[in-house]
């Protein structure tokens, strides 16, 4: 099914209820997920798992941007990383039974729209402020976590996309 048209996200104007400074990433997250829902729309449970040419599984960036959101906007709200985050980040490449293309469309929805709300509720004057990330407490701002989780988020997607239409590509071709 070919992905539908329409103006990006970024070009249709200000999202109401959002600090100006972070538009850009509610942005960003709010294209991933139509891009992404896009291509994974009655895209087949067989191959979501599916390393072509040895690259990530469709399943493995979807499941890794849900816990990348999750991780960056935890670090962003100064918090440390739980328990459940850390086994979550061991399980990432790991196909689960529960791991199917609704199932994980739905984690990652869930996790956008978290940090979506996170964004709302910013407030502009902590941008700069450090932030330690990981357990090295490796030097960034709040704006920088914010920024790195768009950033990361778009660059999974396009991997995703490129992924995912290989593989129905392949399919389509009875390889």
């Amino acid at each position: 099914m070919a992905p539908v048209k329409q103006t990006e996200v970024w070009l249709r104007g200000a999202l109401p209820g959002f600090p100006a400074l972070v538009q850009p990433v509610a942005h960003a997250l709010l294209q991933a997920k139509e891009e992404i829902h896009n291509r994974m729309d009655n895209f087949p449970e067989a191959l979501l798992w599916e390393h072509p040419s040895g690259v990530a599984s469709p399943g493995f960036h979807l499941k890794h941007m849900a816990g990348v959101l999750d991780r960056l906007f935890t670090y962003a709200a100064g918090q440390p990383l739980s328990p459940t985050q850390l086994d979550y980040l061991k399980a990432e490449e790991i196909h689960e039974e529960q791991d199917t293309v609704t199932y994980l469309l739905v984690k990652l929805d869930t996790q956008i729209n978290a940090a979506l709300d996170a964004l709302k509720a910013i407030d502009e004057t902590t941008l700069t402020q450090f932030r330690g990330v990981g357990r090295q407490q490796l030097p960034s701002t709040v704006s920088g976590l914010l920024f790195h989780a768009a950033e990361h988020t778009m660059r999974h997607t396009g991997q995703l996309l490129v992924t995912a239409q290989i593989l129905r590509n392949k399919l389509r071709a009875g390889l």
